[in-house]
């Protein structure tokens, strides 16, 4: 072809974040870094409080849900386990975390037309506060391992009921 080839032009947007914490000119503020630490230390004794906290309220929900399976309660319960997905693992209590991660995804995946299996929900409750109660934050837990295994299996059924497991 015996046209004109324009130039290529390169453009570099600027990099707005690296510019707000300073990505290069110093890095990062260790001082900034240790209050952050201290802050989370003076917080740490009061994780104790909010896990039980959550557990009980995903109790709470769980018995409105099985008294009334209406869509505000089953929107609670799906709250409740959606919470303590998110906090659990700050709370150093990732096998909660990930027990509230599989009754979210039963809860969220079923068709809302669909009731929820209560016995499966009470299996990922009665989990929950057995892991709390027990204080289990070991992720290499054996019993722990099994149950959380087992629950996601049940869970996979529930969804997909034509695939095997």
């Amino acid at each position: 072809m015996a046209g004109r080839q324009q130039p290529i032009e390169l453009f570099m947007p600027p990099n707005m974040l690296k510019a707000k914490v300073g990505g290069g000119l110093g890095g990062i503020d260790m001082a900034a870094m240790k209050r952050a630490e201290g802050a989370l230390d003076t917080r740490k004794s009061e994780f104790a409080d909010w896990i039980a906290s959550d557990v009980k309220t995903l109790i709470d929900v769980r018995a409105r849900y099985a008294k009334t399976p209406d869509a505000p309660s089953r929107d609670a319960l799906m709250r409740a386990a959606h919470d303590i997905k998110g906090q659990a693992a700050t709370f150093n209590f990732p096998l909660i975390a990930r027990v509230a991660g599989s009754l979210s995804r039963l809860i969220g995946d079923l068709p809302a037309s669909q009731a929820l299996p209560l016995g499966l929900v009470d299996g990922h409750v009665n989990a929950i506060q057995v892991i709390h109660r027990q204080g289990i934050q070991d992720t290499n837990d054996k019993m722990a391992q099994t149950l959380c295994a087992e629950l996601d299996a049940r869970v996979e059924e529930t969804l997909n009921p034509k695939k095997k497991s």
